[in-house]
C-alpha cells in the first residue's frame, strides 16, 4: 500500500427506520484537520483523474453507487514512490480513504447509477490559489489502466 495512506472501514447501522454510517470522527485516529465537506458526482463509466494537493488531504468516501480508486505515489522522498494503489468502495464496500498530500489520486464510476462521494478535505477550497495539481486521466506519466477488465 502506498505510504501514509490511510483507509478506514466504515460500518453501516441498520434499523426500522433506515441506516446510519459514520465516515469521519475528530477521534478517528484518520482524523488530521478540518477545511470542509463536499459532494460530488460521477456518471458511469466517467473518470475523474488525475490530480494531487500540496497542502491538503482527501478523506472521500463513496455513500452512493460504486467506484474504482486509483492512486499513484508521485512523492520522490516516499518509500512507495513510483506504486499504484487500486480499490473499489461504494455501496457494497464502504470505506473512507484518506489520501497524503503528493499522491496522485482519481476514480472511475463503475456502478449503472450515478456515484455519489463525500469529500472532507484537511484545507477549505483556495478560489485565488486552489491546491489543485492536475493530469489527464489517460496521462502516459502515471502507469494505469482505466479500461474495464472482465474475469
Amino acid at each position: 500500500m502506498i505510504h501514509d495512506l490511510k483507509i478506514k472501514d466504515l460500518k453501516v447501522i441498520p434499523d426500522a427506520r433506515g441506516r446510519l454510517m459514520e465516515i469521519l470522527r475528530c477521534d478517528d485516529d484518520i482524523y488530521k484537520e478540518f477545511g470542509q465537506v463536499y459532494i460530488t458526482t460521477t456518471l458511469p463509466d466517467v473518470v475523474k483523474a488525475w490530480h494531487f494537493h500540496k497542502l491538503q488531504r482527501d478523506n472521500f468516501a463513496c455513500v452512493r453507487g460504486m467506484i474504482q480508486v486509483a492512486l499513484f505515489d508521485a512523492r520522490k522522498e516516499s518509500p512507495t514512490y513510483g506504486e499504484i494503489d487500486e480499490l473499489f468502495i461504494g455501496i457494497h464496500n464502504p470505506k473512507l480513504i484518506s489520501v497524503p498530500s503528493g499522491v496522485y489520486h482519481g476514480w472511475k464510476c463503475i456502478s449503472e447509477e450515478e456515484a455519489l462521494i463525500v469529500n472532507i478535505p484537511t484545507k477549505p477550497y483556495d478560489y485565488k490559489e486552489p491546491d489543485e495539481h492536475r493530469l489527464p486521466w489517460d496521462d502516459p506519466s502515471i502507469p494505469y489502466d482505466w479500461t474495464k477488465r472482465n474475469g
